[in-house]
């Protein structure tokens, strides 16, 4: 090719790649709007972990979009308490909060599954269930009448029992004790005599410190030695039967939510599953070396007595049946995640349930 000739070609390649790029800009510009979300959250900033799993919802939106599509977490207070996220972005006071479902049973206690039930499942299962046995679908579905749609956006992993002034050594110690307690569960211990309290997370110390509460569970040792509770109580107990894998979520204003590009649907979807397995692993760690250290100041750990998890145990399915026989929301939920359950179950006996029952009462193996 002559010079004078490549020369007009790449004239004209230019050219066009630029009115490409003239045409294609405004394209994208407008792929990309700007949206700015509110996002309350049920937990103080001081919960790094907990708190910190919006943030990096919103970190990594932010990221992915260019800084187009921006979300502004605010702690429990101050824009509504707690215990009142799901109303806010119900009415749209917020796009979106950051929460755990099981805090509004009240409204219908078929919203615990969306978070954890007693004697149910734990983080992996829970996960399993969410992501691949119907889970997302059917508490979507049951979160179509509070106008919101919901993703899974943290996990704490199996929570311990509490923090008591006193030990607890049969049913009996259970009888007349003010208990701080989340979810479903108050529902069920209170068969048992216990006097549930449900509480927020930073109003639980002042309440245990003045006796207004007897007892109190949070989340596991991270988040309860930044509380104080150890400074208020002696004896902390395992496991939080109620709370085997815990799922933290960010529920969303469905108009809000319908109103964003699709690709902004994908990306935040993406950034709260980021967020469901970044905070399992968080507190993983944490927890570990926090747990050493109450020990290690004088915290009593025990575990419950087996015929306190026994009559607990009971006193759970006794409820879920008398509860599906009067919801029928509850009813289609409960009666899908018993069979998952049921299953789940019995996979983990085999592989899982041997490994751990054989590492963790194994002594390390001696050195050389």
């Amino acid at each position: 090719m002559k010079r004078r000739e490549f020369l007009s070609t790449a004239g004209v390649g230019t050219a066009a790649a630029a009115a490409t790029a003239t045409i294609a800009a405004p394209a994208i510009a407008q792929s990309m709007p700007e949206v700015k979300w509110r996002c309350a959250s049920s937990f103080p900033k001081s919960l790094d972990t907990i708190f910190g799993a919006a943030e990096e919802v919103a970190k990594r939106v932010s990221e992915a979009t260019d800084g187009k599509f921006q979300i502004r977490t605010f702690a429990a207070g101050e824009i509504v308490p707690g215990l009142q996220v799901l109303d806010a972005v119900q009415n749209g006071t917020v796009q979106c909060g950051h929460t755990v479902s099981y805090y509004y049973v009240g409204k219908d206690p078929t919203l615990g599954f969306d978070a954890s039930m007693p004697f149910g499942l734990n983080a992996r299962q829970q996960m399993a269930w969410m992501t691949h046995g119907g889970g997302l679908e059917l508490m979507r579905e049951v979160f179509k009448a509070y106008n919101i749609v919901q993703f899974p956006a943290g996990n704490t992993g199996t929570q311990m029992g509490g923090w008591f002034r006193k030990e607890i050594k049969t049913v009996e110690d259970l009888k007349g004790l003010k208990f701080r307690i989340g979810g479903y569960a108050g529902k069920v211990i209170s068969r048992l005599g216990v006097v549930p309290q449900q509480i927020a997370g930073g109003d639980i110390y002042p309440s245990l410190e003045k006796g207004t509460i007897d007892a109190a569970e949070w989340v596991g040792p991270y988040d309860d030695e930044k509380l104080g509770f150890n400074k208020v109580a002696q004896y902390y107990y395992y496991p939080g039967w109620w709370e085997g894998g815990p799922q933290v979520s960010l529920l969303t204003n469905a108009n809000e939510y319908a109103a964003l590009p699709k690709h902004y649907q994908a990306i935040l979807d993406q950034a709260c599953a980021a967020a469901n397995t970044s905070m399992l692993g968080k507190y993983d760690v944490q927890n570990m070396t926090a747990l050493k250290r109450l020990v290690g100041s004088g915290t009593q750990l025990r575990p419950f007595p087996r015929e306190v998890m026994q009559a607990c145990y009971q006193a759970a399915f006794d409820t879920y049946e008398e509860e599906a026989k009067n919801n029928a929301n509850f009813k289609k939920v409960y009666e899908a995640w018993r069979k998952f359950r049921d299953e789940e179950y019995q996979w983990f006996r085999v592989a899982e349930y041997y490994f751990d029952s054989f590492v963790y009462n194994s002594p390390a193996p001696k050195k050389g």
